[in-house]
């Protein structure tokens, strides 16, 4: 089957994506529209790690629709062909499985991925730990976001030496998130409770 020539492919994917993830939303503070993530990751490919496959940018547009909306992979094959369906399968987590089996599957299957899902991943990292530590959920505590942070090294680490570009964005990202949820927690310790503002004011 034909495909067309790579930036009409971008937006066809853009636009499959926006109708997928249509109503859905990020759990970040601000609720913005899902599609936001995954244009972001393509952008962190393409304009900051210089990746130019368009089979790459294709997948990190679709990377979560499998698992996140009714999507299926003949759909993608159809659409889009074989190798970029291969490579949105490999980044597709098993939601029957419990989280903790989930989180632990993503750092050992990153170790045999494909050059093009390595890359995908390692742009969705830098996209989340940017979030986690800009822009979190609103109900996520300072100890869950500097767990993320954590298990997104672990599983990066398991997919080093595919782009030091991108990798080396993932490692300021992290180190910026280290510090400010340090900073953060520091300044929650030295914070007195409401109670016992209270109690030293006599109010």
């Amino acid at each position: 089957m034909d495909f067309p020539p790579p930036l009409p492919r971008l937006f066809a994917a853009l636009n499959f994506a926006a109708l997928k993830h249509s109503g859905q939303l990020r759990k970040s503070a601000d609720m913005s529209p899902y599609i936001n993530h995954p244009i972001s990751v393509a952008d962190i490919l393409a304009r900051e790690g210089g990746v130019a496959d368009p089979d790459t940018l294709v997948a990190a547009l679709l990377h979560d629709t499998l698992e996140d909306t009714d999507t299926v992979v003949s759909e993608l094959e159809g659409l889009f062909g074989a190798q970029v369906a291969a490579v949105v399968a490999e980044l597709t987590d098993d939601m029957t499985l419990p989280k903790p089996e989930r989180k632990a599957l993503q750092i050992l299957l990153a170790r045999d991925y494909s050059e093009r899902a390595r890359l995908v991943r390692l742009a969705d990292k830098i996209a989340n730990v940017r979030d986690v530590t800009h822009n979190p959920p609103a109900h996520w505590s300072l100890e869950r976001r500097l767990r993320y942070l954590l298990w997104a090294g672990e599983v990066v680490g398991s997919l080093r030496g595919v782009h030091a570009v991108l990798e080396s964005l993932f490692d300021e990202a992290l180190e910026q998130g280290f510090a400010r949820l340090t900073a953060l927690a520091e300044i929650e310790a030295s914070t007195p409770s409401a109670s016992a503002a209270n109690a030293l004011t006599g109010s």
